[in-house]
């Protein structure tokens, strides 16, 4: 049977976003979700995040360098050109971790259970040097597991960058410290189809997970739209298609048809 961890990215920008995956977890449907502690509706967003739903999904920390003002923040291009020429200063790295760290912990009274990053900066060059050494020196007894971004090579051009960031040094730096990870995300495309059409995402991306043989991540953002709206998200609308595909009844079906298991990242065979 093959283990996919459907995580959710985003929680805490919106209350669109907050809604769809506090359903879809309560439904079953979203195993671990990430959360953006920089955001203004952070504290609010973790009120919501109750003991029942810390125990039917990982709770982990979306890092962020480009979306919430903080002082190495970016626009993903500048952070990337900047990571790559080793041109940040590392003890702002950590500082910016350490802030989002304490902000989560604060407010949910745990450690996360994952990290991944917005925008995939978790596996940027400083970037992942500082955050291994920090979860090193942070959780030494027990330590979060990594999303890391390995979409297949049938993803394309939008796959091939997300790997290019640097997804075969985080992997090297994880094993060397024994930091348990996902080494295959799914779920990449253009945010440009409806929802039958997701739905049809979802199917062919199982086939592709069935094929691994080991745990897998999906990646999701979804939102529930019918009570709150967010003008300013740029993906919105793939938001929505993306939680009506999940939360229908299909997706129910295809997860049995193809003999999948829906699992938590921390009680998955994952790689080390």
């Amino acid at each position: 049977m093959t283990t996919l961890i459907i995580t959710a990215d985003d929680y805490a920008q919106s209350a669109a976003i907050d809604t769809g995956i506090l359903n879809l977890v309560g439904m079953g449907r979203v195993t671990a979700f990430s959360c953006l502690t920089l955001s203004p509706r952070w504290p609010e967003a973790a009120t919501r995040i109750t003991q029942q739903i810390k125990q039917s999904a990982d709770i982990g920390l979306h890092l962020d360098f480009t979306q919430y003002t903080q002082p190495l923040k970016h626009g993903l291009a500048a952070l990337i050109l900047k990571t790559k020429f080793r041109l940040l200063d590392e003890s702002a790295i950590r500082h910016a971790i350490k802030a989002q760290l304490d902000a989560f912990e604060q407010a949910l009274g745990m450690a996360p259970d994952y990290i991944d990053g917005h925008q995939h900066v978790h596996q940027l060059p400083q970037i992942r040097k500082v955050l291994i050494q920090e979860l090193m020196a942070r959780y030494p007894t027990r330590l979060p597991w990594l999303r890391i971004a390995v979409p297949p090579l049938a993803d394309g051009v939008k796959g091939m960058i997300i790997r290019w960031l640097g997804a075969s040094t985080l992997q090297e730096l994880a094993s060397l410290n024994g930091v348990r990870y996902t080494n295959t995300l799914l779920g990449v495309y253009g945010f440009n189809v409806d929802a039958l059409a997701y739905q049809s995402k979802l199917a062919g991306w199982i086939q592709a997970a069935n094929a691994i043989r080991k745990p897998v991540a999906v990646m999701c953002h979804p939102a529930e739209g019918t009570s709150f709206k967010d003008a300013t998200d740029p993906i919105l609308t793939a938001r929505l298609h993306e939680y009506a595909a999940l939360s229908s009844p299909q997706f129910a079906t295809l997860i049995a048809r193809h003999n999948v298991s829906l699992s938590r990242g921390s009680s998955a065979a994952l790689d080390e």
